[in-house]
């Protein structure tokens, strides 16, 4: 995949046709510490809009705590984030939703009981103006609403090519096609920013290659900002804009993949020296 240039002046095309953005979200000076232990110090970069944006290192980088703070699962004790031009020092997780960041965690969290559909009508949540009395009697406005959430729903469901699944509660599906649905899940919130955390982690090569084009296509049709963590650098280097790399809490490189991939830092803490 392209990149684009890693200036922060203006937007920037990129070769593949699509114009990556002004800063959409920035993060800046973020530290996190538990007790004694450090799980972030002074992490500062940027989102573009419309970009893939990675976050890369080893086991215990802080990658998840990042996102926990992006999010509002965490609160730093330092820094600020920035969404669309308001600073914030701290939103609850709420807030950030409602505000159109949406997040897929590493370990699936679905309700396996539940079918596709109604798995997916979760995420259309916040959408929603009936109260809770006028959904459960399904009538007049509440009737309505309901039917056009879901025929948003099947849109993402024909999306993601799991319309023979729509009526299967989820924890018949295989691990590969749950991966998709939580993916659906956040889609349903029609996120401006959509942060998925290690969407890959546990999939065989045809499973990666199939959300690798779901990703790409989610930042391509709908036009959504992706900031995602990931362990498969060939995947990283494939589908990203840039890269962002921590290693112990401290951000030790960023890019593009070419720079990334050539940097010193990075080759001795993650990549190896025989990359």
């Amino acid at each position: 995949m392209s990149t684009p240039t890693t200036t922060d002046a203006g937007a920037s095309p990129s070769t593949d046709g699509r114009k990556i953005g002004d800063v959409i979200l920035d993060v800046q000076g973020i530290s996190l510490a538990f007790g004694g232990v450090k799980a972030l110090t002074d992490i500062s970069f940027n989102v573009r809009e419309h970009e893939v944006r990675a976050i890369i290192g080893p086991n215990g980088a802080g990658k998840s705590s990042m996102l926990n703070c992006i999010n509002g699962v965490y609160t730093p004790q330092k820094g600020t984030i920035t969404f669309r031009g308001k600073t914030f020092g701290h939103m609850n997780s709420r807030q950030v939703a409602e505000m159109g960041i949406a997040r897929t965690f590493q370990n699936l969290a679905l309700f396996k009981g539940m079918n596709v559909i109604d798995n997916l009508m979760s995420g259309r949540n916040l959408k929603m103006k009936t109260n809770i009395f006028q959904q459960a009697i399904r009538f007049g406005a509440a009737q309505r609403e309901e039917e056009e959430h879901r025929a948003f729903v099947e849109h993402i469901i024909d999306f993601l090519e799991i319309q023979a699944f729509r009526k299967t509660p989820v924890g018949r599906l295989p691990y590969g096609l749950q991966k998709r649905v939580d993916l659906g899940r956040a889609l349903a919130m029609e996120p401006q920013v959509l942060l998925l955390d290690e969407p890959m982690a546990g999939m065989n090569v045809e499973e990666k290659q199939d959300m690798c084009r779901f990703v790409l296509d989610v930042n391509d049709e709908f036009g959504t900002t992706i900031v995602l963590i990931e362990h498969d650098m060939s995947v990283v280097m494939d589908i990203s804009d840039r890269v962002v790399v921590l290693d112990y809490g401290k951000k030790i490189g960023d890019g593009t993949p070419d720079e990334v991939r050539n940097n010193e830092d990075v080759i001795s803490a993650y990549l190896g020296t025989s990359h």
